[in-house]
């Protein structure tokens, strides 16, 4: 069954072939014979109802520096596609959530993959708030006060931006660290929505597991090993990949989440794990593909698209 396909990203010519899911997912397509078209979210627009992209036809290689070819612009319904991918990266802010919006008008007569209803209720860092029996101590807030009390009692914590991704201004923070009011006042200038605060996990040495799940069953798993110097593990911050094997808390982390990402058209997510504890479910543009394929795991790609197939079969 060949599926007119067309996948709303960050620019193509920006991306790290050897690491990055969405073209691993493209790859994928391609190979299947599906027809592949390409936009970024600035090209979208919508009138009477209706949306539309200025779309190019796509083919993608397997090969740094010459991995894509592009046709002539050409403005099209998106409601005309079978599937649109939403795979551009985060941040989640109100570009972000616009562009959910529009989506949500050909959703699902054309599947969109993730749901972007869900998407935009569900961002990374508040989403798994629904599952705290599976999480470390965690504060959502900007409030000093708060903070400072959450801190009194953990001693050792971990500073991030809600809406942040890749590892990108996250900070630790020690009982005694003087750092502390300084970077208080950095996040309150630059961040207005909430911060998350969480007790610091020193399982993180031993890795930061990505578990990938299709369609809320488990599809394949890395862990993410931080550089000696460094806190966070995410690959493009220096992590390193290594093959890995779901103890039997990880197995019910992803049997408890399941149902509810099924129920929420979630069929591509990757979950955090760090010394048995659930730290994020990421839902907007999940990673993870290739370095599983790597290490001699799954074939995730094909996983997705085979749900995604059936799906359209019916």
């Amino acid at each position: 069954m060949a599926l007119n396909v067309a996948v709303q990203m960050d620019p193509i010519e920006r991306i790290n072939i050897r690491g990055d899911s969405t073209f691993a997912l493209l790859l994928e397509a391609q190979r299947r014979g599906h027809t592949l078209s390409y936009y970024t979210t600035d090209r979208l627009a919508m009138a009477q109802g209706r949306v539309f992209t200025t779309a190019q036809s796509l083919s993608v290689r397997d090969e740094p520096g010459n991995h894509f070819t592009l046709g002539d612009g050409k403005r099209v319904d998106v409601g005309s596609f079978d599937v649109v991918l939403l795979r551009q990266d985060p941040p989640f802010d109100l570009a972000y959530i616009s562009s959910t919006h529009f989506l949500e008008r050909v959703h699902p007569k054309t599947l969109v993959v993730n749901d972007p209803a869900s998407v935009r209720n569900a961002p990374e860092k508040m989403f798994v708030t629904e599952f705290p029996q599976l999480m470390p101590p965690t504060l959502m807030t900007r409030d000093l006060a708060e903070i400072k009390a959450f801190r009194a009692e953990h001693s050792d914590i971990v500073m991030k931006p809600l809406y942040g991704h890749g590892g990108g201004a996250v900070f630790r923070l020690t009982k005694d660290d003087l750092n502390f009011g300084s970077l208080y006042d950095m996040f309150a200038a630059t961040f207005r929505e909430p911060w998350v605060i969480q007790k610091f996990l020193p399982e993180v040495r031993n890795g930061d597991k990505r578990i990938l799940l299709v369609e809320g069953e488990f599809a394949g798993a890395v862990n993410r090993i931080p550089a000696p110097d460094d806190l966070r593990s995410n690959m493009v911050r220096g992590g390193s990949p290594k093959e890995t094997e779901l103890t039997a808390a990880e197995r019910e982390i992803c049997k408890t989440i399941g149902p509810s990402l099924r129920e929420r058209g979630l069929i591509f997510v990757g979950i955090d794990v760090i010394g048995g504890l659930l730290t994020e479910i990421n839902v907007t543009s999940p990673t993870g593909i290739r370095a599983v394929k790597n290490l001699g795991g799954p074939d995730v790609a094909a996983l997705v698209w085979d749900k995604i197939e059936s799906k359209r079969a019916r």
